[in-house]
């Protein structure tokens, strides 16, 4: 092996994988390192990654977003005074500031019946994914869920706030059912991926475990439009057997050309389902 053949990058046949997924596969190498594109494609995605991490929830351009749309909303704030105390202490993002659990129980008078449904929208780990993808995602829900009847507060948005935020909110409007659209922690392909959160008969203390997660909603991941038939199976059923969590399962059953030709949902892993 001549002395020059090192410095040329090795050919790589997994490369064609590479069509099929963001995911970092078949990065190759030169010698016994990455090529430096690869490296420096790495470089840019973890950045990318650190600054969804520390972007601003721009709550007033949501807001007024939803006010064209005819959606009111109400700003509150976590436990957690800014930035650095929300990173460095989970816990105080899952409870409301004494202020803004007050000002939500002035705002429960309104409801004294509750209502069914409460959407929280929060910044999460990545207040990108809440500004690319909160909008879409909300038009395709909210269409479906008047449909259904459900009565529906304002939309509540939460500056530093976690998923089990809504739980608090939740139980002090009395709602039947929450949802939370929270920016997930960043990969190194996905700086901007949103996770939705259900829970039925919300209230402070309640673990994971009571929680349905549907996750990765962004235009590379899951679909908004897919993301809402799964998230509103999930609800309907919530309704009508009063529980969520580990024990409502996602049945939802997703129409294909396949499905549609033989009359069956049938499973994409082992083909059309015969009587």
């Amino acid at each position: 092996m001549s002395e020059h053949s090192m410095d040329k990058p090795t050919p790589n046949p997994w490369l064609p994988l590479r069509t099929l997924t963001p995911a970092r596969i078949a990065l190759g190498r030169t010698g016994t390192s990455m090529p430096t594109g690869a490296q420096l494609d790495f470089q840019y995605a973890h950045a990318q990654a650190r600054d969804a991490v520390h972007l601003a929830f721009d709550h007033g351009e949501l807001s007024r977003q939803l006010a064209e749309r005819g959606r009111d909303s109400l700003l509150l704030h976590s436990a957690a005074p800014d930035r650095h105390s929300y990173l460095q202490r989970p816990d105080l993002g899952r409870r409301l500031s004494d202020e803004s659990a007050h000002t939500l129980r002035e705002h429960a008078q309104a409801y004294p019946g509750g209502v069914d449904l409460v959407v929280v929208v929060a910044d999460g780990l990545s207040a990108l994914a809440v500004h690319r993808h909160t909008l879409p995602f909300l038009t395709r829900l909210e269409e479906q869920a008047a449909s259904d009847g459900w009565t529906i507060a304002p939309v509540i948005l939460v500056q530093q706030g976690r998923v089990a935020v809504a739980d608090e909110i939740g139980e002090l409007l009395g709602a039947k059912m929450t949802v939370i659209l929270i920016g997930e922690r960043p990969g190194l392909s996905s700086p901007d991926s949103l996770g939705l959160y259900f829970t039925y008969n919300p209230k402070v203390g309640l673990t994971d475990a009571y929680r349905n997660c549907i996750s990765n909603v962004r235009l590379e991941g899951l679909s908004y439009g897919m993301a809402a038939h799964r998230l509103l199976y999930l609800m309907r059923e919530a309704c009508r057997r009063q529980l969520s969590g580990v024990n409502l399962k996602d049945e939802a059953q997703v129409h294909t050309l396949e499905s549609d030709s033989t009359g069956n949902p049938g499973n994409f892993l082992l083909g059309p389902q015969n009587d």
